[in-house]
């Protein structure tokens, strides 16, 4: 089989598009108290009291905090995740 030059620059860019990193965002709401997001960050996440909120402090005054960050299928998880907790979450890719 005999590849174009069109279909292995697609390739490429395909390999390359998966293989950046992607990141889950965390959105702020006017629904959900402050010490919610930091119980959701706690508990799915497992990370420290702290850093949870930080993160969620990051997200009730710039409006968004960046909560993960890998390959898109574990960032799609995660925004979902959130999603079943009531929290707004997308996911991005991060740029070079």
């Amino acid at each position: 089989m005999t590849l174009t030059l069109e279909q292995l620059d697609t390739d490429a860019a395909v390999r390359a598009a998966v293989e950046l990193p992607w990141r889950t965002v965390v959105w702020d709401d006017p629904v959900n108290l402050m010490t919610y997001v930091s119980y959701v960050f706690r508990s799915y996440f497992g990370i420290p009291r702290a850093e949870a909120e930080r993160l969620m402090l990051l997200v009730h005054t710039e409006g968004r905090a960046v909560v993960a960050t890998g390959n898109r299928e574990a960032m799609e998880r995660h925004a979902q995740a959130m999603h079943g907790y009531g929290l707004q979450a997308t996911v991005e890719r991060v740029e070079p």
